[in-house]
């Protein structure tokens, strides 16, 4: 995107308006182009070749010299002694494309043009006509995935078979977005990100041709925060220029100018994580507090440092500081921190600046969470716990291993008519210990009872198989067959409805009970059974008739599932 030579102005007028940087420095010619040179080596030859496409796709994030490009392929193609890999930027039609002003290259900015009306207005309704001074009508569409989908209807057919003399370049940073229809017609092109090398090199040429002294501390400062992206490199250095007091911009400049901390602070925040300095924590947080740093540009300071931290410790080459003596202290604290706690903080800050957003008192919540980070997220502190059975000696708690009992997941099994699950087995709900139901005389009977009564109260009780099943009793027992009777004749035709409900119940049945228990089904003949079956008859509401109401209206399934209440 960075020109080896800054842009001419040929206007005849003595009053110039102000030009931004990354206006001022846009690529002129393909060797101006910094970091895409896999791009531009495709264009070019086939451009040398004859093999020039009717549509292009540029993709990549923002910043990176898309539309640029799209400018300089423009000039390749039309270009009075082209088609040239090489355009002489002198001729008319180039001069005219620099300027922005040539009546053959048509630019749209989809994000503001994005409908049907458009499209057919400014390309659909002119691509017949011929050029009037160019050898191609060159149609640029930024931010094309933002145009409408009746908008991409109009325009495929357009795309798909255009007249020889029409080209078209789409850019985008949102390749996922724009149709498959669309892209499969495309020669696909992919920006990369701009390294921090190819950056602060950027940044230096800039500066030196604005005759501005900076420190090279700063170029990094500015080029990390870019994130690869070479105009927000301009942008951020242009602000900077316009700040700077003494003509000189300084690292301290530039932490104020983007809200970032100084090094010396961070280090410090981190080595007392690493201590478990607390005091010390919240001494330094409210120092940072004080300059006016909201708490996300804290965690990202402490995220930055930490990569470079990283780098250092695993001795990867990195151009983060020309200066040998923050080389010198950035080794220094990695070592103190160590590897291990340098993955730890990374790990944890990360999450912590994922969820800082949410957070309505973001500044006290900052406090306490590096507070635990320190205290609590400190991998050589749990290796340094006493053992269970010595008591500890200070007033923090330290953790026991505690038997854990785990719930019963939710279990869905779909099975077609007939056929057998192959879901696992749910596992037993953790519920208290059911109590010994009175003794009937009857050893084996007593023995159904209960254990109809431990499968009921194992089955989770937000399902309806554990509503339909709560009033069923065992009546009878025959050899290791157990006969459940039910109060009510809708609950038994809801069990037999479907057979997956027999072989869920079937499966806590097992646990209980183990191998060769089985249930049958019935309506009881006790006297209480019939008082039970006219109470529906009675009137009911509120929640009562809402119960009924689901229980008599439940719809049936295409699938036999248990997924109706009865596992979720």
């Amino acid at each position: 995107m960075f020109p080896g030579a800054r842009l001419r102005d040929n206007s005849p007028s003595k009053t110039v308006a102000y030009l931004s940087l990354y206006r001022k420095y846009r690529s002129q010619t393909f060797g101006d182009l910094i970091g895409q040179e896999h791009v531009i080596r495709t264009l070019q030859n086939g451009i040398s070749t004859g093999r020039i496409a009717h549509a292009y796709l540029f993709t990549g994030p923002r910043g990176t010299g898309k539309t640029s490009t799209a400018r300089l392929l423009a000039k390749a193609l039309c270009c009075e002694q082209g088609p040239t890999p090489t355009p002489d930027n002198t001729c008319e039609i180039c001069r005219a494309i620099t300027l922005g002003n040539c009546v053959d290259v048509l630019e749209m900015d989809a994000a503001s043009e994005a409908g049907v009306d458009e499209i057919r207005e400014k390309i659909v309704e002119v691509v017949e006509y011929q050029p009037m001074m160019a050898r191609y009508k060159v149609f640029i569409i930024d931010e094309v995935h933002d145009l409408s989908r009746q908008a991409f209807d109009a325009l495929l057919k357009t795309i798909e078979e255009p007249p020889p003399h029409v080209i078209f370049i789409l850019a985008t940073t949102e390749y996922n977005k724009v149709p498959a229809t669309i892209r499969s017609r495309c020669q696909k092109h992919e920006f990369h990100r701009a390294s921090m090398a190819d950056l602060v090199g950027r940044l230096k040429y800039v500066a030196d041709g604005e005759g501005v002294e900076i420190e090279p501390a700063a170029l990094t400062a500015i080029a990390r925060m870019a994130d690869g992206g070479y105009r927000d490199a301009l942008t951020l250095l242009e602000q900077a220029i316009i700040t700077s007091e003494e003509g000189k911009i300084t690292l301290k400049q530039i932490y104020d100018q983007l809200g970032l901390i100084a090094d010396e602070i961070v280090d410090g925040l981190l080595l007392a994580m690493r201590s478990q300095d607390v005091p010390k924590i919240l001494n330094l947080l409210a120092e940072v507090s004080r300059l006016g740093r909201d708490p996300r540009s804290i965690i990202e300071s402490l995220l930055y440092r930490l990569s470079d931290l990283t780098r250092a410790a695993y001795d990867v080459d990195s151009v983060s500081s020309a200066d040998a003596a923050q080389e010198a202290v950035l080794h220094e604290t990695a070592a103190q921190l160590g590897r291990e706690r340098l993955l730890a903080l990374r790990s944890a800050l990360s999450e912590a600046h994922r969820v800082i957003r949410d957070i309505s008192l973001p500044r006290v919540w900052l406090e306490s969470e590096l507070v635990r980070i320190a205290t609590q997220g400190n991998p050589q502190v749990v290796k340094a716990a006493p053992a269970a059975n010595v008591a500890p000696t200070t007033s923090r708690p330290v953790p026991q291993p505690k038997p854990k009992a785990e719930p019963a997941p939710p279990v869905k099994l779909v099975m077609a008519e007939g056929g057998a699950a192959d879901e696992p087995k749910p596992k037993l709900a953790a519920r208290a210990v059911v109590e010994a139901p009175p003794s009937t005389g009857d050893a084996k009977l007593d023995e159904a009872i209960a254990i109809w009564r431990q499968v009921v109260a194992a089955l989770p009780e937000s399902t309806t198989i554990f509503r339909k099943l709560a009033d069923a009793e065992a009546g009878a027992v025959l050899d290791k067959q157990i006969e459940v009777r039910f109060m009510r004749k809708i609950d038994l035709d809801w069990i037999l409805e479907k057979p997956a409900r027999q072989t869920y119940l079937q499966t806590f049945v097992d646990q209980v009970a183990g191998p060769g228990w089985t249930t049958t089904f019935v309506v009881s003949n006790a006297p209480k059974a019939a008082q039970d079956v006219s109470a529906v008859e009675l009137p009911a509401e509120g929640a009562r008739l809402e119960q009924l109401a689901k229980d008599i209206l439940a719809p049936d399934r295409n699938k036999v599932e248990i997924n109706d209440d009865e596992t979720s």
